[in-house]
């Protein structure tokens, strides 16, 4: 007879780790992946949506050239099985031949959409943590970017996909992040001369700084993986979130979820970023972002800021997921500890 913990791990064909709450689980050091350098290659990825326009993949090769890079396609980039790019066991595969090509240096998701969750049994982490690289995007994307991290200690990237618009801004960060190698300040005013429409504001909910590892990304996906045991472990760290088209009332309901899961009382600082489209249905019969803040995240005592440029946006800063980071609520800012690469 074997136990009920083994026979949980047959059944789910899973190492154990990935079933046990995060809180259980001693996070790993930050592994750093290699700087990028001109001429390195690039791999192609699509873990979640298919993509439907035949010269999406030429534009994004383009800007991969522009930027001195070499882009090499996942053999499955361009299938489709439904909303899917391809299906789970294929996207997988194409992320492991990257990882276990030593000429390739970094992995770019071609876009978002929905997917990269059914992903996360299916990946062989041992691989991942034995060839750490550059992995890079945003929105769906987040749930791969945290899971690396959470089950390697890999350094990931929140940062633009394929088809994002690389603007000076978006490009800069990328340039002084992954290229050089530099220990910035992450700031919506934007200390390079670079300037591009759109920038924002921040506002502060509660004053004060903060020091911790940084995690986070789309707030609907994270929420999603609550009690999975793909998210890192949340105890003195730094998150931020961000969202498009979703309503106040199921922002409600998502920081909801991460208050009953203990996930907020366990931060040592908080970041909310932009929130694209995210106007309620009736105005007048609604929250807003901004009670929203003063109900679930005001109340925790810990600095915390809203409006920071990472999101469905134009201008995007490239963040390092997992790695220690300053936090300074009453300037919008935040600071890298070290370099994100080596």
């Amino acid at each position: 007879m074997i136990s009920r913990r083994a026979a949980l791990k047959t059944l789910a064909g899973l190492p154990l780790v990935s079933l046990l709450p995060a809180q259980e689980r001693t996070p790993p050091s930050p592994l750093l992946p290699e700087r990028l350098q001109p001429g390195d290659k690039v791999g192609l990825i699509n873990p979640a949506g298919r993509i439907d326009k035949r010269e999406t993949l030429k534009d994004i090769e383009d800007t991969l050239r522009d930027l001195k890079l070499v882009p090499v396609r996942g053999n499955h980039l361009r299938d489709q099985y439904g909303y899917l790019a391809g299906t789970d066991a294929d996207r997988a595969e194409d992320i492991h031949r990257f990882f276990r090509d030593e000429s390739v240096k970094a992995l770019l998701a071609a876009r978002g959409g929905w997917g990269c969750n059914r992903l996360l049994p299916l990946l062989d982490y041992d691989l991942i943590r034995s060839h750490p690289k550059i992995v890079l995007g945003y929105s769906d994307i987040t749930s791969l970017l945290v899971a690396l991290h959470a089950r390697t200690g890999l350094v990931t990237f929140h940062g633009p996909v394929g088809i994002s618009t690389w603007n000076a801004f978006t490009r800069y960060y990328v340039q002084k992040v992954l290229f050089e190698g530099r220990a910035v300040t992450f700031r919506n005013d934007h200390p390079a001369p670079v300037k591009e429409p759109g920038l924002t504001d921040f506002q502060v909910i509660t004053p004060g700084t903060a020091r911790g590892r940084l995690w986070g990304g789309n707030c609907s996906v994270l929420s999603a993986l609550i009690g999975t045991g793909y998210l890192p472990d949340p105890t003195d760290t730094i998150l931020f979130l961000e969202e498009v088209e979703e309503e106040p009332y199921r922002i409600d309901r998502m920081l909801t979820q991460f208050k009953l899961a203990g996930i907020l009382d366990k931060l040592a600082g908080f970041i909310w970023g932009q929130c694209t489209r995210c106007e309620a249905e009736h105005p007048d019969r609604s929250l807003s972002l901004a009670d929203l803040m003063q109900d679930h995240i005001a109340p925790l005592g810990i600095p915390a800021f809203s409006g920071f440029l990472t999101g469905h946006i134009e201008n995007k800063f490239t963040l390092p997921i997992g790695l220690p980071v300053t936090l300074e609520a009453d300037r919008g800012r935040v600071t890298l500890l070290q370099p994100a690469v080596r």
